[in-house]
């Protein structure tokens, strides 16, 4: 008995010693995760999106750096490139406008990626206003 308790108590710190060892950035940071968003639709039909992103940017090597908007087919109508990490600026919001979408489609999917992960954070499907 008493020599499986030495065995599991010397496997602890191996453990300890494995996570302390995992990159911080890929522990914590997480996915990006849009969190609102905007859309109007503007006199010529295209539409401008506002979306609000939350990730704990960390910096150049782990941050959030795109958003899409998706048709139900997987159709990508839109992409928003985040130049830069925002590590002070949480959440943030950025637009794109002159987005195209056929008047059939009445519903989109804004997803997020980082630069670690890819994709994977909460989404959110907006139910297209149409004029």
């Amino acid at each position: 008995m008493a020599g499986s308790r030495i065995g599991v108590l010397g496997f602890l710190p191996v453990c300890f010693l494995l996570v302390m060892l995992c990159p911080v950035d890929r522990v914590f940071a997480g996915e990006a995760d849009v969190v609102a968003v905007e859309a109007r639709q503007g006199s010529d039909g295209s539409w401008r999106f506002d979306v609000t992103l939350r990730h704990g940017d960390e910096g150049w090597d782990h941050y959030a750096d795109h958003w899409e908007i998706v048709g139900p087919d997987g159709t990508v109508y839109g992409k928003r490139v985040l130049a830069h990490p925002h590590v002070s600026e949480q959440p943030f919001t950025r637009s794109l406008s002159g987005v195209a979408i056929p008047e059939m489609v009445n519903l989109v999917i804004i997803r997020a990626n980082d630069s670690v992960h890819g994709g994977g954070g909460h989404e959110f499907a907006l139910p297209l206003p149409r004029s």
